[in-house]
């Protein structure tokens, strides 16, 4: 949408539907990658690859979206905003079907650059709407969304621990999921917000690179995601390895950290409308730096826990809050987002690596000596997600570019 006067007005019972359709959204794509994960062993035993070739084809998904996501704001300024995320969302919940029938490296690492070059674009596609909605209902929504994505991620992950268990073919388990991911996809995108972009609207490039104000606030994203990543996937390992805990209570440290993550993004939206982005943001950095405080100096696995939940606690609603001060920076707030979002991506897809390299050439103390410092680095940049304010953002709340945001424009 180029101005106001392009701008589609709906009534705020429609409004809020579209908000549940959207959250419906959120929960399908991490369901999707909560279903993924849990069959990352069977896929590497039947593809017949190392740990180490693995390691290489984890990174395709994240190359993918990278190359990808600039396409989603062509996309829906091409076919508009509710049928362009209906396409990509179908897209991304069929492309899990792929990794489990690759053979060999060549066709895994092919498999899952599709699977990620999907995912990024109805990434971007989904944050866009939701930013939308969040504008009309002029109230904080991001953190709930994402929480639901959570959720979302926690009910694959379910599901996919019950198939594995029962010793249940990945191919078999992939496709059922898909086929019933993407039912539900189709139902909840008749329900999003149906934005066209203008006629004389010039269609967004294909390429380009990230406005400076997605840098500036991607670099926030990349220290929470950073931490997130670290925590999720060395938790359980530094209760195992750094301070002799079993193995059931170093596994459910994973969990717990998951839950808090999901629970914090929920009720995430109440607090940034009462205290702003800024002032959560700062707060939440405190906290998670307090929590690496105490991971790295625990003198137990109990304390320790208590550590990567305050970590979980204080990077929970940051990237939702990054994606929502995207979407509300500059003239081209489709192309910020895709900005963040590949930004974010690639903090997920490094930090696994980087604490383990960090680990073996020092110890996991150090570590996470580093990630408490990259949550320290929330305190001093949230300033930067001003622009996601309630109050900072009221002039953009009647469309302008957030209308833009949601047409892809």
């Amino acid at each position: 949408m180029a101005n106001d006067s392009t701008v589609t007005v709906y009534s705020a019972e429609r409004v809020k539907r579209a908000r549940i359709a959207v959250a419906a959204v959120f929960t399908v794509h991490g369901a999707v990658t909560g279903s993924f994960a849990t069959r990352v062993p069977w896929i590497q035993d039947h593809a017949g690859v190392s740990a180490g070739q693995l390691g290489l084809a984890l990174a395709f998904p994240a190359i993918g979206a990278s190359i990808a996501m600039p396409l989603a704001g062509r996309v829906s300024h091409r076919f508009g905003a509710r049928t362009a995320l209906r396409g990509l969302l179908a897209l991304w919940t069929l492309a899990l079907v792929l990794p489990a029938l690759a053979p060999d490296l060549v066709t895994l690492c092919a498999a899952l650059f599709v699977y990620g070059a999907t995912a990024g674009m109805s990434d971007v596609a989904m944050n866009a709407l939701g930013v939308e909605v969040e504008n009309r209902l002029d109230k904080s929504i991001m953190s709930g969304l994402h929480g639901m994505w959570s959720v979302g991620a926690l009910i694959g992950s379910a599901a996919g621990t019950v198939a594995a268990h029962t010793g249940t073919d990945a191919r078999l388990h992939h496709v059922i999921a898909a086929l019933v991911l993407t039912a539900v996809g189709l139902i909840a995108c008749r329900g999003v917000l149906d934005l066209q972009s203008g006629p004389e609207e010039e269609p967004p490039p294909r390429f380009t690179l990230p406005p400076k104000s997605a840098l500036l606030i991607g670099a926030i994203g990349f220290c929470a995601v950073f931490a997130e990543g670290a925590s999720l996937d060395w938790s359980a390992v530094y209760l195992r390895d750094v301070l002799d805990s079993s193995e059931g209570l170093a596994a459910a440290s994973t969990t717990a950290f998951a839950l808090t993550m999901a629970v914090a993004r929920i009720a995430g939206d109440r607090i940034v409308d009462r205290f702003g982005a800024v002032r959560t943001v700062r707060t939440g950095g405190l906290l998670a730096t307090t929590g690496g405080l105490l991971v790295v100096f625990s003198p137990s696995p109990a304390a320790a826990m208590c550590g990567f939940g305050l970590l979980g606690l204080g990077v929970a609603v940051v990237v939702p809050l990054a994606f929502a001060a995207a979407g509300r920076s500059g003239p081209n707030p489709s192309q910020a987002i895709a900005g963040v979002a590949t930004i974010t991506y690639t903090s997920g897809l490094i930090a696994p690596s980087a604490i383990g390299s960090l680990a073996e050439a020092t110890s996991l103390v150090v570590s996470f000596g580093v990630v408490t410092a990259l949550a320290f680095g929330l305190v001093l940049g949230a300033g930067v997600l001003r622009s996601a304010d309630r109050k900072a953002a009221a002039p953009a709340a009647g469309g302008g570019a957030a209308a833009k945001s949601a047409a892809g424009s």
